[in-house]
């Protein structure tokens, strides 16, 4: 998954936390959500706007940044 693709990063938009597709929805919001239980198919019935891809993007991110962090 490259998740470049599909989360964005831009300083006037939920002050510079990474984003999905542009879209006001962070990356740490759908990570929240899957932590708190909801499933990949819940998240996606309550956000339909919002695809499968996006949710394992922010999956993909997460995991690289943990990555970048130990290696640091």
């Amino acid at each position: 998954m490259i998740y470049k693709e599909r989360i964005t990063i831009e300083a006037g938009k939920r002050s510079g936390k990474p984003c999905i597709r542009g879209m006001r929805i962070t990356v740490y919001d759908v990570l929240e959500y899957l932590a708190s239980g909801m499933t990949m198919e819940e998240i996606l019935d309550d956000f339909p706007f919002l695809e499968k891809e996006d949710i394992l993007a922010c999956l993909s991110f997460a995991a690289n940044k943990e990555k970048i962090e130990l290696c640091a």
